[in-house]
């Protein structure tokens, strides 16, 4: 397994560090360019839909690239 790697990402207008495996960090920017967003607008939507006091950005932005991948 791949160790984490840290990465900023611009939300909202402000700077944030996500930690995720290098896979998911792969499939993350895949989906991205696939739906034609920056990765900081998916992230953002992704932030905006999560509940923040359940889930961490790094576990949402996990589910979604599973869900996404699922569902293909």
């Amino acid at each position: 397994m791949s160790r984490p790697a840290k990465r900023s990402l611009t939300l909202h207008g402000h700077r944030t560090s996500v930690t995720l495996e290098d896979p998911f960090w792969k499939a993350f920017r895949e989906i991205a360019d696939v739906q034609d967003k920056p990765i900081n607008q998916l992230a953002a939507e992704i932030d905006a839909n999560r509940d923040p006091e359940n889930e961490g950005l790094a576990s949402a932005i996990r589910v979604f690239v599973l869900k996404y991948y699922q569902q293909k």
